[in-house]
Formats: C-alpha cells, sequence, structure tokens
C-alpha cells in the first residue's frame, strides 16, 4: 500500500496539501499536551499513511527532545520536512500553530475585554488552581527524568537558592547552569554518529544587552491593554516583543512549562507588561487550549501591542524551531549548542 519512492521528500502531486490538511486538524484536536501531540503525529504520518518509518520517527523525536523548543512542534516540522522538504516543513509547523493562535488570540480579547466582570473573576479563581497543579505535576516529572545524578541535584540546588535568596534573575540562571553543564557533561566527539542531522541558521537577533537597553525607554508602570490591532503600540514593541520571545523559545529545554519562571520574572518584573493575576490567567488559557503552552505568548502579546503583537510574539518563541532543519542519513548532531551559545551571548 504505502511504496518506499512515497517516503522520499519532495513537494510531489498534493503533498502540501496534505500535510496543510493534516496538521491543522492536530492543531485543532491536539490537547494533553506534547507526548499526546507526538503520539498523534505518529499514529497519523507512520502508522496511518506510511510517510515515515518507524526508525525515521523515533530518531527525528529524540533529536527535537534535546533541541530548545517545543519538541511537539519540533516533531510536526520534522515529518513535513520528510515529506516535502523545506516547504513542508513550514506548512507543518505553521498549520499546527495556527489553531491555538486564533484560539489564544481570541480568548485575550475577550478576557481583556470583560476583565473585572465578577463571573469571568470567579471563573479563573477556580482554573487557576488547576493550573498550578499542573506544574506541580510536570516539575515532579521532569524532576524523575533529570535529576538522576549528584550534580544535577546541585546544580537543581544551587539554582534554587540563588534564585530565592539573591532574586538572581531566570534567564542568567539558565546561562550559568548551561555554562556549568557544558563542563560537568562535556558532548561526546566520539562513537556512532546519529542517522538524522539538523542544519542550524543563525538569525540575526538583537543581544541581550541590546534587548536590555531597547527595554530601559519602556515606560515602568504596568501596561493597560492595547486595542484590538494594537496599531498604536506595534512600532514601539515590535522589537522587544519579538527579540525577547525568540531568545525565550531558544530556552525552551524540556516542555514548555520550562519558560513560565524565566517569563513570569521578565514580563510581570521586568517590564511590567502584565500583572501576576494576568499573567496566571494567561498561563491558564494557555494550558487549555490546543498545542504547545508557549503559546501563552500570544496572551503576552496581545496585551502589549494588540493583534499584531500577539502575531510578534507568536512568531519569535516559535522562531527558533524552523531554524533546525531535519536531513536524513548524514553526520553528527551538535550544531544546536552552538546556536543557543549565539543567539544569548
Amino acid at each position: 500500500m504505502n511504496h518506499a519512492s512515497d517516503r522520499e521528500p519532495g513537494l510531489g502531486p498534493g503533498r502540501l496539501g496534505e500535510i496543510a490538511r493534516l496538521f491543522l486538524r492536530l492543531g485543532v484536536i491536539g490537547f494533553g499536551g506534547p507526548q499526546a501531540h507526538i503520539a498523534m503525529i505518529h499514529d497519523e504520518a507512520v502508522v496511518r499513511r506510511g510517510w515515515l518509518e518507524e526508525a525515521q520517527f523515533l530518531e527525528g523525536v529524540a533529536v527535537c527532545e534535546m533541541l530548545p523548543g517545543p519538541a511537539s512542534t519540533q516533531t510536526g516540522i520534522y515529518t513535513g520536512y520528510l515529506r516535502a522538504g523545506p516547504l513542508g516543513a513550514l506548512v507543518a509547523g505553521v498549520c499546527f500553530i495556527l489553531p491555538a493562535f486564533i484560539i489564544v488570540l481570541t480568548l485575550a480579547w475577550a478576557y481583556f475585554r470583560f476583565q473585572g466582570v465578577p463571573q469571568i473573576t470567579a471563573l479563573f479563581f477556580g482554573v487557576s488552581p488547576v493550573v498550578i497543579a499542573i506544574i506541580l505535576a510536570f516539575c515532579w516529572k521532569q524532576g524523575q527524568k533529570v535529576l538522576r545524578d549528584r550534580a544535577a541535584v546541585a546544580i537543581a540546588t544551587t539554582v534554587g537558592l540563588l534564585h530565592w535568596y539573591f532574586q538572581t534573575p531566570v534567564l542568567i540562571l539558565f546561562l550559568l547552569a548551561g555554562i556549568v553543564g557544558l563542563a560537568i557533561y562535556p558532548p561526546s566527539r566520539s562513537g556512532p554518529k546519529p542517522t538524522v542531522h539538523h542544519q542550524v541558521w543563525w538569525l540575526p537577533l538583537p543581544s541581550l544587552m541590546q534587548l536590555t537597553g531597547v527595554m530601559a525607554t519602556l515606560p515602568v508602570e504596568t501596561l493597560p491593554v492595547a486595542s484590538f490591532w494594537g496599531l498604536e503600540r506595534i512600532q514601539t514593541y515590535l522589537i522587544p516583543l519579538t527579540g525577547f520571545f525568540i531568545q525565550v523559545g531558544a530556552l525552551v529545554f524540556g516542555g514548555g512549562l520550562v519558560i513560565i519562571p524565566l517569563l513570569e520574572a521578565t514580563v510581570v518584573n521586568n517590564f511590567h507588561w502584565l500583572t501576576h493575576s494576568e499573567f496566571i490567567d494567561g498561563v491558564a488559557l494557555g494550558s487549555i487550549t490546543p498545542g504547545p503552552v508557549v503559546i501563552t505568548a500570544a496572551f503576552v502579546g496581545y496585551k502589549v501591542a494588540g493583534a499584531l503583537g500577539a502575531l510578534a510574539a507568536t512568531v519569535g518563541i516559535f522562531a527558533p524551531s524552523f531554524t533546525f532543519r531535519s536531513e536524513e542519513h548524514t553526520s553528527e548532531l551538535q550544531s544546536h549548542s552552538d546556536l543557543v551559545c549565539r543567539l544569548l551571548l
């Protein structure tokens, strides 16, 4: 039924349409977190359609789990690439993200439009504890996976103390922990090379120092909500929104919930874009909608600069996922760490 030639990358008749229809549907029904999304992609692309072989898919998932960015979105991009080349990757990723973006944009509009209505306030009083429970469960699960030796426990404990007692910025803690990790767990240069290679293109992004300089000119009080389109603000906030979320997207290792402390510390405490309660409610909306939880970026962007701000934030946080292009049967995987260093330094 499925032939080997049908698995070869290329546009072919109707391949982009097939990819678009599949990933739009998955984007609409994709509830349940990244593992559920990956299982859905596997069922559709490997089992039902035979676009990929089992080994190809498993190799791709393993690599996507190692790279920054939401693993489920990267798996979709990887699948689209193997099916129809770079255009297939772009179509798969955009179609998977688009439904969640539209839903969160609509909910963000409704949230800020009816903010203060007693029924809406009561609704989020009930939803917010669920988000906290989800985060705690995620932390427990990730801790069991990651904290497997004394060095990992020491890094986690030290980072926790630095953040708790000295209020060290979360982004600085990410960088320091990454440097320590490179020293303790140096990448191996020997051994068999994986059959999947990710070519990486560096985007000319503003550095953290440049972004900090731009943000220093913005008001320190919490922003009022923008108009729906945000035309009055997008010129001022386009670079800060896009630059910040691109760099956040380059740090999403281990799942979308990992970035919540970074987002909270920056968009609430440093940039004053959202209040604490608005931020928790935004995470709640990002968690209950289909697609990756990092779509919370659209909620933040809407508050700052309307629909155009939501688009800028969404493009920014997913852009790093599109810089990792998968190729079959080539050489080693290691350039992702170089990209992250160049993004941040």
